[in-house]
């Protein structure tokens, strides 16, 4: 069989292009080459872009990609942290997702749905008289809700700075110049302070800390030696427990926006099902992960194509969840498509692809959904407010890209 050129963007660099088109990037080339798969450059690099189910497939193939050293230094330093688990691959690994999917028991996760429901009725009645900007206020209540749930010990004094910290990590983990720094220095005193509270809880030494909790859980994880991890690297996996949880305040800000823009959805929301398809299409809707890395880790064929060892490669997650082959009018919000709907590993992937053991699909995706219902439920089912005149409008460059305004709402009371 002859080998088939990959289509090629044009050009010595492209990542101006990238941070212009964001979340379009792999999508506008993919129709202009009608092609799924093409290679371009970024940060000087040579890198294949795929969007597409039998795309992601391949891409999830664990003989085939590799995800060390996919992430650029910057992105490591400030969204995931050295040492953690989105760097590993084989069985270190399946070992440690192993550490994080022990948590994702309908016990825990029931726990932390009954925190985030607390936490938002003391925060509604502590605001209940003024404007509230729904992202900010969901960032404080989420980064209380992660402390409680995972048993990190706090001031309640501490959660703005907490919520501050947490947020940089997230916010502004591409970010150039000050932005950048901010963030990594964020990281640099969320890390030095839990690795502190790790080596207490070593040496027996921390009380406050329960030995049921998530901190001493990981605290005492052994790797698949047998041996105690670093305490610094687990401050940076506690760290990939509490940066995600207040991350759902970008979903929580789009969920509330789906609200106001689509009040003939939101009436119907009175099951549990009615919830879920709510909540599933905000997830394939809005924007939230752009794209997903990882390295070829051995040349191999696919189609008429060849991959070259050690190439970067990204899979698009937004481009996928809004492809015409797998979604009926894919720029329409319409809750009722996952009515039914039997969604597989590699077709429906806002938070990643990839099985949840094996593979590298975010361990957080049921946290997530159930914290979303929750949050939707609380909303729309128990209480009542107003939108102001606001700006709703968000870039498809920025990522975040959270509405302007951060969603305003008032006269919120108790139904």
């Amino acid at each position: 069989m002859t080998e088939t050129h990959m289509p090629k963007d044009k050009g010595l660099d492209h990542t101006l292009k990238l941070l212009d088109e964001g979340y379009r990037f792999v999508t506008n080339r993919s129709d202009k080459f009608e092609s799924r798969v093409f290679e371009t450059r970024l940060l000087g690099e040579k890198t294949i872009c795929m969007v597409g189910e039998k795309e992601a497939e391949l891409f999830y193939d664990n003989a085939k990609f590799s995800r060390k050293d996919a992430s650029p230094g910057r992105i490591q330093k400030t969204l995931f942290g050295e040492g953690g688990v989105q760097g590993l691959d084989g069985a270190d690994h399946h070992h440690r997702k192993a550490m994080f999917m022990s948590l994702m028991t309908e016990e825990r996760l029931n726990e932390i749905s009954a925190i985030i429901r607390e936490e938002w009725e003391q925060e509604m009645k502590r605001n209940s008289k003024e404007e509230i900007q729904v992202y900010q206020t969901a960032k404080y209540v989420l980064t209380k809700s992660a402390l409680r749930w995972t048993g990190v010990p706090y001031e309640q004094e501490d959660i703005p700075e907490w919520a501050d910290q947490l947020s940089d990590m997230f916010e502004d983990a591409g970010a150039v110049g000050w932005s950048h720094w901010q963030a990594r220095q964020s990281r640099s005193k969320a890390e030095e302070r839990i690795t502190g509270l790790v080596e207490r809880v070593r040496e027996n030494t921390a009380e406050e800390v329960r030995k049921d909790s998530a901190v001493y859980h990981f605290a005492m994880h052994r790797d698949v030696n047998e041996e105690l991890l670093d305490a610094s690297v687990v401050a940076v996996e506690l760290l990939n427990l509490l940066r995600p949880i207040v991350a759902i305040a970008v979903y929580i800000d789009f969920v509330l926006l789906a609200v106001h823009d689509y009040p003939e959805e939101a009436v119907k929301l009175e099951t549990e099902e009615d919830l879920h398809r709510f909540i599933q299409e905000v997830r394939r809707f809005y924007p939230f992960f752009p794209v997903a890395p990882a390295r070829v880790k051995a040349d191999f064929t696919w189609g008429e194509y060849t991959f070259k060892e050690g190439t970067l490669t990204l899979l698009d997650l937004y481009g996928t969840n809004h492809d015409p082959a797998i979604w009926e009018e894919p720029d329409r919000f319409q809750p009722e498509r996952f009515q039914g709907w039997k969604e597989s590993p590699f077709n429906f992937i806002p938070q990643g692809g990839g099985e949840f053991d094996i593979g590298h699909r975010c361990a957080g995706e049921w946290m997530t959904m159930d914290v979303l219902k929750t949050t939707l439920d609380f909303f729309v089912n128990h209480l009542s407010f107003t939108f102001i005149e606001q700006d709703l409008d968000y870039e498809m460059n920025e990522i975040p890209p959270v509405p302007e305004s951060g969603v305003i709402i008032e006269g919120v009371q108790s139904k």
